[in-house]
């Protein structure tokens, strides 16, 4: 090989390394997920962990996901409601459904290094509920009104409150959380205090 040649030789491989390298960064802008694909993800993370969770608890039920509110959500249904036995990942007042949700989102964590805010419903548990504290909030919202003094919902958990604070706004009232921890609750109050 002559002197000339190994220039040139080592000028073709700059410049196929130069070239891959620009191939490499516009495929990688190219394929940055959307958000909705990252939320995809998540679900599908979070399904893997519950799956696994429900096969050694000997738990039938199938997994829904979806996703909306700008966050992944997952469903845990049984089509034979009869020999459903999901209650029991519900728990008393929806406790041990909060905490399955709480490792879901750290079972995604753990994989992705992102803080999740997945949400988990099983057995139509949060629905049900959603339903009961709108009609809750609508029946204090009536008080209020008639009443002028403020109402003071018991203590639930951030979902909970959400759902108050929504349906209160929502009739031009003023609500806020007061207390600390597992007593936290609503106050709801005539906008004009």
């Amino acid at each position: 090989m002559t002197e000339e040649n190994v220039d040139t030789t080592v000028d073709e491989t700059v410049d196929a390394t130069a070239d891959a390298g620009a191939a490499v960064d516009g495929a990688e802008k190219a394929a940055k997920p959307t958000r909705a694909e990252l939320l995809e993800e998540e679900g599908e993370i979070a399904a893997d962990y519950l799956e696994e969770l429900m096969d050694v608890a000997d738990i039938d039920g199938d997994i829904d996901i979806d996703v909306g509110d700008g966050r992944a959500q997952l469903s845990i249904v049984c089509e034979d409601d009869d020999d459903s036995n999901l209650r029991t990942l519900v728990g008393r007042d929806g406790k041990t459904l909060g905490a399955l949700q709480e490792l879901s989102r750290l079972a995604v964590q753990t994989s992705t290094g992102q803080r999740s805010w997945l949400m988990l419903d099983i057995d139509g548990f949060r629905n049900n509920r959603r339903d009961e504290l709108i009609k809750k909030a609508k029946q204090a919202i009536d008080d209020v009104k008639e009443s002028g003094n403020e109402f003071a919902f018991k203590p639930m958990n951030s979902f909970e409150r959400k759902i108050i604070h929504d349906q209160v706004a929502q009739a031009g009232l003023v609500s806020e959380s007061e207390g600390e921890g597992e007593g936290r609750h609503v106050l709801v109050r005539p906008a004009h205090d």
